[in-house]
């Protein structure tokens, strides 16, 4: 894991911009850093050592024939198997590195060796000869890569920050991302806060030519997953649960290759549960599993340090419980929102659990986050259905959409939400029910929030299933699969896995996502349509053949919250009340607008 810079175009990496990009990522990788210029071009490589820890196996990279260079953020899990196909067609390689591994596919094969990687990645890889590069991401876009055009050319790196740290690049406002952010909570891709800067979306590999971005395709869609999966109302469950157990078992063995320790996040849920048993299944040794607590919490279901002890013992992991207080939360709030790459009103746990694995000396943690949008953990999957159903036979009645748009008002009157006005309309269809139930503001608020102006523009032609439709693709009639993957391709990609991305490298700590990985999903694509038969993410929590006890799998379920809303409350004089999410988007965005 570590950040990446290209600048293409000028004069590249003699620029003091280049190199306060490659400051900023200090914490992405602090064990070296390498630059690497030639006409027009600067690579630049911030590394944190996973595999391969000699510094042969240090970025820039060159390949064996001198012709191409690559920067690369993160892991392919299946390089040792790829190693071995080029060696048996006659490549020799100096490391055991998968960078390496990476650069030699792309000398054989080009841009045709995506399908066959199975990890995490960015990367950037040039080509000396015809001065043309060639950049990617992964099918769910885990690891981020941002571009941002200049007036001589384009700047990639690993955050939008480092972008704007080289002075290139415009920070004027993207409207469209700004009012995503308000509405939802996090800023959908490929826009970002800022008009000149967009990722590289999840899925798709680019071109760079004459210093820009062409050629943008995707190579690799998961809502293709959901969207053709075949009708499996026949397999038997037993056969579902051996197919989805022997699935589970890869993604996790693929996910502990490492030359240093791997640690897991343990919480009080099946997610994080199931994984540990799995890990320790497939020969991890001396797993420590962490856990954050809260005194806020303590003798509340939301205490999860003494339900994780019983997992712990349950799987013989070393258990680590760290507790996180008002006053170290308020010293730290600074640095959480300097290491904030783009605003977004979650990834607190996230940033203490990462800095409980750096204190005890781990740099590769496994996480539990994707198993509710796989496995349709999360209650919307039985609700949402229900709603909009609902909502389709009310409105056949006499008068039904009047009295609904009434009911809609009071209840906004009542809760001072006015996403509450839209319901009758929103629930009409299954995306607009998803935005009812994820969105932070109704568009009504954003004249005030990003001014009445600004608004207007950014709203033009707003429709609520339109714009989750914009963010997911076409979806399937199955209105089960048919939350899988809009829950996969907007909140998961734009919100949990970004937070996961910066929380933990804030602490030069690698995160892997066991259930967020591409090749799972095209393993178990064609049972999706039967995970309904197994509720409350059973097929996850029997996937262990030592599986989760009864005290694990019959809890409710309680998220991985935090007390951050009550701390800022008291913080601000709120007389013990409470900081809501909206509240805490509106600091968020003060702080991030305030940085340099």
């Amino acid at each position: 894991m570590c950040g990446l810079i290209a600048i293409v175009g000028g004069n590249a990496g003699t620029q003091s911009g280049f190199r306060n990009a490659l400051q900023h990522m200090l914490r992405r990788g602090p064990d070296g850093e390498g630059v690497w210029e030639d006409n027009g071009i600067a690579l630049g490589h911030r590394r944190l050592a996973i595999l391969d820890l000699d510094p042969r196996a240090a970025q820039p990279m060159h390949s064996a024939c001198g012709r191409y260079v690559i920067v690369f953020n993160g892991e392919i899990y299946n390089f040792a198997e790829l190693r071995r196909a080029r060696e048996a067609a006659g490549d020799v390689f100096h490391t055991t590195s998968d960078t390496e591994v990476l650069l030699a596919l792309f000398v054989a094969e080009g841009e045709a060796m995506l399908a066959r990687l199975r990890g995490m990645f960015a990367f950037v890889i040039w080509d000396r000869l015809i001065e043309r590069g060639f950049a990617a991401r992964d099918p769910y876009g885990i690891k981020p890569l941002y571009y941002g055009l200049t007036k001589e050319g384009v700047v990639l790196a690993s955050q939008v920050k480092a972008l704007l740290a080289t002075g290139q690049v415009s920070r004027e406002p993207d409207l469209h991302g700004q009012a995503g952010f308000w509405l939802l909570g996090s800023v959908p891709e490929p826009r970002t806060w800022y008009r000149d800067i967009q990722a590289l979306p999840a899925g798709h590999c680019a071109w760079i030519e004459e210093g820009r971005i062409k050629g943008v395709r995707s190579y690799w869609d998961i809502g293709n997953a959901w969207r053709n999966a075949a009708s499996g109302g026949l397999v038997q469950n037993a056969a579902v649960q051996d197919a989805v157990r022997s699935a589970l078992q890869r993604s996790v063995e693929r996910h502990l290759v490492s030359d240093v320790p791997v640690g897991v996040f343990l919480s009080g849920g099946i997610d994080s549960g199931a994984l540990a048993g799995l890990m320790v299944e497939a020969g991890a040794r001396e797993l420590q599993g962490i856990t954050i607590a809260y005194d806020e919490f303590a003798g509340s279901p939301q205490d999860e340090a003494p339900v994780a002890a019983q997992l712990a013992a349950h799987y013989g992991i070393r258990h680590h419980v760290r507790r996180v207080t008002r006053g170290e939360f308020l010293l730290d709030l600074p640095r959480i929102l300097a290491a904030m790459d783009q605003p977004s009103i979650d990834g607190i746990n996230t940033w203490y659990a990462s800095k409980a694995v750096a204190e005890l000396g781990l740099r590769v943690v496994v996480s539990g986050v994707g198993g509710d949008e796989l496995f349709q953990g999360y209650e919307s999957f039985d609700e949402l259905p229900r709603l909009v159903s609902r909502s389709a036979t009310l409105m056949r009645l006499p008068g039904a959409s009047v009295a609904a748009r009434m009911a809609g008002n009071l209840q906004a009157r009542r809760s001072g939400n006015q996403r509450w006005r839209h319901a009758a309309q929103w629930t009409r269809t299954l995306p607009g029910a998803w935005w009812l139930r994820r969105s932070l503001h109704a568009p009504e608020d954003l004249p005030i929030l990003m001014g009445a102006d600004r608004a207007r523009e950014a709203l033009k032609g707003f429709e609520a299933d339109s714009w989750t439709q914009r963010m997911s693709g076409p979806v399937p009639a199955d209105p089960r699969l048919a939350l899988g993957q809009i829950e996969s391709t907007t909140y998961l990609r734009n919100q949990l896995l970004r937070d996961s991305d910066w929380a933990s490298m804030d602490h030069s700590v690698e995160l892997r996502t066991p259930l967020v990985d591409a090749w799972l999903l095209a393993e178990v694509q064609s049972m999706l349509p039967v995970f309904w038969r197994f509720p409350k993410k059973s097929l996850l929590a029997h996937a262990p053949s030592n599986v989760l006890p009864a005290a694990i799998t019959g809890r409710r379920k309680t998220g991985f919250g935090i007390p951050v809303g009550r701390w800022l409350g008291e913080q601000m004089g709120g007389n013990g009340g409470s900081m809501d999410s909206r509240g805490w988007a509106k600091e968020v965005v003060s702080a991030y607008e305030g940085c340099p």
